[in-house]
């Protein structure tokens, strides 16, 4: 399978983002969906995630309550929509997937089998 993440760009505080990641070579069905994201000089952080059948989502502390994660009407599309950007929310972006995640891994990178790259996220302060 093959992700590629979309929508990053370059936004004002205060703005919103949504960006798309879509599977190629299978659908989310079954698995998590979830985004992390890593900023320069910083370590990958977990954002957000989605169980696809269940639709339980799981947030950052850092982003609960701004950012919001959704499926798509296609089986093969997850949305992360940010809301009430901040310059820290500035990073690279990325999308992964994974079938066998339970509650006490989900927020966990290594947890994930497959990732895309990047997408870019500038927050203008």
């Amino acid at each position: 399978v093959q992700l590629q993440a979309s929508g990053g760009g370059l936004v004002q505080a205060g703005g919103s983002l949504r960006l798309s990641c879509v599977a190629t070579g299978r659908t989310f069905t079954g698995h998590a969906v979830a985004w992390f994201r890593q900023a320069p000089g910083k370590e990958r952080e977990f954002v957000a995630a989605i169980r696809w059948n269940s639709r339980t989502q799981y947030y950052g502390d850092s982003v609960k309550g701004r950012f919001t994660i959704s499926r798509g009407d296609a089986q093969d599309t997850v949305y992360l929509q940010m809301s009430s950007l901040k310059p820290d929310d500035t990073a690279d972006y990325y999308c992964a997937t994974g079938a066998r995640l339970i509650t006490s891994t989900i927020r966990h990178a290594s947890a994930y089998d497959y990732w895309g790259p990047g997408t870019l996220v500038t927050v203008s302060s």
